[in-house]
């Protein structure tokens, strides 16, 4: 007994960098959908990865006797309880047995990302502000990986006609997958980057929210910190390869969250460090566009048209709402279940809604769209928080503030992006958005403790 009693503590601390390795390597894969199984449904390598650190920061507590939660892991916890409450009732709205089956598939996710993001929120504020720059450039680096893999993919697309995806994704997977083919310009094909996600608008939507999160903090960087050029690289590569998804919804969000950062950065954004970068990259893609004029001219004007099937998909999905809320106008027709309604308009199954609000609606109704409304209020008042922290360490002269304020705005910029470029699109049930969540719920208790002490 004496040996055991001695043992354990050691086996605790051997397992906490087990517990860290797992959140930090689900963190960096969130945004790769195409490493995924069909077992038992969809099960992708995030969704694996979450499973174990799962079990993991369980046994974890559990072997300390901790059940504490820092009171954002608490509120973050009262909104699983309440989403969960929402699609549980909307079980009974359930009708074929299809319904269950998505339902079912639906359930899986939510629980395995929203008990993550709390659990995440729990590690953070326990480990501090190097744990959360750590996550942050874990997501930030997942992102841009997934993005190289992009650039790789396009141009063996381009050059030899070849599909990278069958050579390093499929033999692991077992699934078909490769870059989207938007269509054919004079009998050559038009590529859209998806790297490793699901789709071109997805990564758009995806790189946009990165891109406006990172740069008020490159903006705020001094002259000569080790970070400046690295960021400046990466912010400009990740512009080009938003560019290159031709995402007119990735767009929109990278727009909308640079209009939430023009008013506190209007001086920044007007001087050399950003406009240097931003015109090479401009110039590049100008020259690069100039050696194809005609065919570029024509998959701009496909993309800036307003007319034909897919931009009218965008906004017919929308007249669905008053029609499912008439059936069932408080909790929908069940999570995940939209595909089976709109089977009979596309006739294709597991499609799911242009519009994540639409999805809202339609499967969780009134009740469901005013508990996730709360949600979202919730993480701007977090996103809030951090600036107002940022302020207050501004106040006490500590020089951290150049980190944090800049920080609070571009999860404020992330957040605005992301649920403007969801009006025409769906990427918010995916991981990476409980991710984003986790950074913005996390970065209070963060840094908090840097406050002089009365101001926490």
């Amino acid at each position: 007994m004496a040996t055991l009693a001695l043992d354990r503590p050691l086996a605790v601390s051997t397992r906490a960098p087990v517990v860290e390795a797992l959140f930090f390597a689900t963190v960096l894969t969130v945004t790769f959908a195409k490493l995924q199984w069909e077992v038992a449904g969809t099960l992708s390598f995030s969704d694996v990865l979450t499973a174990l650190f799962l079990v993991a920061f369980a046994i974890h507590r559990l072997e300390r006797f901790d059940g504490r939660l820092p009171r954002a892991a608490a509120v973050t916890l009262v909104f699983f309880a309440a989403f969960l409450l929402v699609y549980l009732i909307g079980y009974f709205n359930l009708e074929t047995s299809q319904s269950l089956a998505q339902w079912a598939k639906g359930m899986v996710k939510f629980l395995l990302h929203f008990l993550f993001l709390v659990a995440g929120v729990a590690l953070i504020a326990r480990r501090g502000q190097r744990f959360y720059w750590l996550s942050l450039a874990a997501f930030a680096g997942g992102v841009a990986a997934n993005a190289a893999y992009g650039v790789l993919q396009l141009a063996i697309a381009e050059g030899t006609g070849g599909n990278l995806d069958a050579v390093w994704l499929q033999p692991i997977t077992g699934g078909a997958s490769r870059i989207n083919v938007y269509g054919a310009i004079g009998g050559q094909d038009v590529y859209r980057i998806n790297a490793l996600t699901g789709d071109p608008n997805h990564l758009g939507i995806e790189i946009a929210a990165v891109l406006v999160l990172l740069l008020p903090l490159y903006l705020r960087l001094e002259r000569d910190h080790r970070l400046r050029t690295p960021m400046m690289l990466l912010l400009s590569f990740l512009l080009v390869v938003e560019l290159a998804t031709l995402s007119r919804s990735g767009l929109l969000g990278l727009g909308c969250g640079l209009l939430v950062l023009a008013l506190p950065y209007r001086h920044h954004l007007l001087s050399k460090r950003f406009l240097v970068p931003l015109g090479v990259v401009l110039l590049g893609v100008v020259a690069f566009v100039a050696r194809r004029a005609d065919f570029f001219e024509q998959v701009l004007r496909s993309r800036v048209s307003t007319q034909g099937q897919a931009v009218s998909t965008h906004f017919v999905v929308y007249d669905f709402i008053p029609d499912v809320l008439s059936q069932h106008p408080l909790f929908g027709l069940g999570l995940n279940t939209f595909s089976v309604y709109y089977e009979f308009v596309t006739g294709r199954t597991n499609f799911g809604p242009h519009s994540f609000y639409v999805a809202l609606f339609v499967e969780t109704g009134l009740v469901g769209a005013l508990v996730f409304a709360a949600f979202v209020l919730y993480l701007f008042l977090r996103a809030g928080a951090t600036r107002r922290i940022g302020l207050a360490l501004a106040a006490a002269g500590d020089p951290l503030t150049a980190r944090v304020r800049p920080l609070g705005w571009g999860l404020t910029a992330a957040l605005v992006a992301t649920l403007t470029s969801n009006a025409f699109y769906l990427t918010m049930s995916f991981y990476y958005f409980f991710v984003l969540a986790l950074l913005v719920i996390a970065a209070p208790p963060a840094f908090a403790a840097r406050l002089p002490r009365g101001r926490g």
